[in-house]
């Protein structure tokens, strides 16, 4: 395992990225307020350290015509680790589902699902969710509008000293 000191360079990269990830190196560099070559080492190592997981695009979804979005709770029947790893890994084979996360408390799993309209995502409800292996229970909410959406989390952009630098341990 090797240590990372995150300064206040770093954290500027990283909020800018999080922020354009389209932004080109150079303009990149002029925020950071270093020039372009080693703009590009301290990408690459935040790549390499696992910061930085990948660039996406932003896509809207109702302009391919996804006009539903539901979150589910789910309850399983068991929460043995071989259990959870088996419905995660179902999950992970359904589309429509565009993130799980495992929950403590009344619910297993928190699914977001979308799909292209209300009765879509019914055939999905009972045709895959509900009849699938280990579930017990789900409860879902229809999203009727969102208003925040922000990728990511915050990333201050604080002045550092060398003394108080952030470290931050990689797998």
């Amino acid at each position: 395992m090797r240590r990372v000191k995150l300064d206040r360079i770093d954290r500027r990269i990283l909020r800018d990225l999080q922020d354009n990830g389209r932004m080109t190196n150079v303009e990149l560099a002029n925020r950071a307020g270093i020039s372009a070559p080693p703009c590009l080492r301290r990408v690459r190592a935040l790549e390499e350290a696992g910061f930085i997981r990948g660039y996406h695009a932003d896509v809207a979804p109702e302009h391919l015509g996804f006009t539903v979005t539901i979150y589910a709770h789910v309850g399983l029947t068991s929460q043995a680790e071989a259990d959870l790893a088996r419905f995660e890994g179902m999950v992970g084979e359904w589309p429509e589902v565009r993130e799980c996360h495992m929950l403590m408390g009344e619910a297993d799993f928190l699914l977001k699902i979308v799909a292209k309209d209300w009765d879509a995502f019914q055939r999905f409800l009972t045709s895959k969710l509900t009849p699938a292996p280990l579930v017990s229970n789900v409860k879902t909410a229809l999203v009727i509008r969102t208003k925040k959406r922000l990728p990511g989390v915050p990333i201050e952009d604080i002045p550092v000293d060398d003394e108080h630098e952030d470290e931050i341990e990689d797998a």
